[in-house]
């Protein structure tokens, strides 16, 4: 058996149990939905900002043309596809857990949104939203007299 296949010790399974109990105890609970659940599902940051939204996906790996964004009935989805490079392989593969195929996720907004103003920015695996509020929802200062 090669060192990358090694078989573990009762000691190294009893460590690996209790890591992956506490690992589930602290993560989000979208996250404890199951492996495929969590691949699916893009990580997402949401700040909200005086004048708009600034939303984060983590989304590593997928080509910008393979991501897709829309913002109807104040509800924003973005999917995206992360698609397996076709080779010959010659090799005998031992263990393949990177997952390929489509992400979606969808978050209701709860402002007004000015839709012809959004921004979109992907760089290193992240896709940044800029959502500007609309002028109707934005914060007033009333001078006092």
């Amino acid at each position: 058996m090669t060192a990358l296949m090694q078989t573990p010790s009762n000691w190294t399974l009893v460590n690996e149990d209790i890591d992956n109990l506490f690992e589930g105890f602290f993560r989000p609970f979208r996250r404890d939905l199951g492996a495929s659940t969590s691949r699916t599902v893009p990580a997402m940051d949401v700040a909200e900002r005086e004048n708009d939204y600034v939303i984060r996906l983590d989304m590593p790996g997928v080509s910008r043309d393979d991501i897709d964004i829309t913002l109807a009935d104040g509800v924003l989805t973005v999917t995206g596809e992360l698609r397996k490079e076709e080779e010959e392989r010659t090799d005998h593969m031992i263990r393949e857990e990177r997952y390929y195929g489509k992400m979606s996720r969808s978050v209701r907004l709860g402002q007004q949104i000015d839709e012809k103003k959004v921004l979109a920015n992907y760089k290193d695996g992240v896709l940044e939203l800029i959502l500007p509020k609309a002028e109707e929802v934005k914060p007033k200062k009333i001078a006092v007299s």
